[in-house]
């Protein structure tokens, strides 16, 4: 009989997730579908972290934990919203990043991740648009995507240098679902 595998959690990111945040993102086999750099240390990400948690910030990041075989949780993916840029046009639009720890991949993590964003982005986070790239042979995430409702806008050749050599990467963009209007007030 196959063991339970325990449940997924999702919480707001702290500073205290640097060193997860460092070793997931850092996993080899993680690595080369991210625009991250090897070697990832706690201290860039404590810095990192930082940045992107500072009060008055409109960014959100998650990380999902399950228990290890000690009972403790144990960091297993993250994900997250930024802002577009400080443009004033472009407030309605975040990008998406999501990384997967290699062992917890294809057990349903991405999708708890990816539910959480985007219902926040719906509910709650005045988003019209979510943005992100993804390499072109990363199957298994950009079918990720396409579940929660991503289309491909463009193809961008030589994008981003991975493993030494110049990688192509799909734009893909995900828009509200059923954009929020003004209630009728009685």
């Amino acid at each position: 009989m196959k063991p339970e595998t325990p449940p997924i959690t999702i919480r707001r990111a702290t500073l205290a997730d640097a060193a997860a945040f460092a070793r997931v993102n850092g996993d080899p086999e993680v690595l080369p579908n991210l625009l991250q750099v090897p070697y990832p240390s706690e201290e860039y990400w404590k810095q990192r972290l930082g940045e992107i948690l500072a009060p008055g910030k409109h960014d959100i990041l998650l990380v999902a934990e399950r228990t290890d075989g000690n009972g403790l949780p144990k960091v297993v993916g993250n994900a997250g919203l930024l802002a577009s840029g400080a443009a004033l046009r472009r407030r309605h639009v975040m990008n998406l990043g999501i990384a997967i720890a290699s062992e917890a991949q294809g057990q349903g993590v991405g999708r708890a991740l990816m539910k959480a964003l985007c219902d926040w982005a719906d509910l709650w986070g005045q988003v019209l648009r979510i943005e992100l790239t993804v390499f072109t042979d990363n199957a298994r995430a950009i079918a990720l995507y396409r579940r929660f409702g991503f289309v491909q806008e463009g193809l961008h050749r030589g994008y981003a240098l991975r493993h030494g050599a110049y990688a192509d990467t799909y734009s893909m963009a995900r828009l509200h679902p059923a954009q929020p209007s003004i209630g009728v007030m009685a």
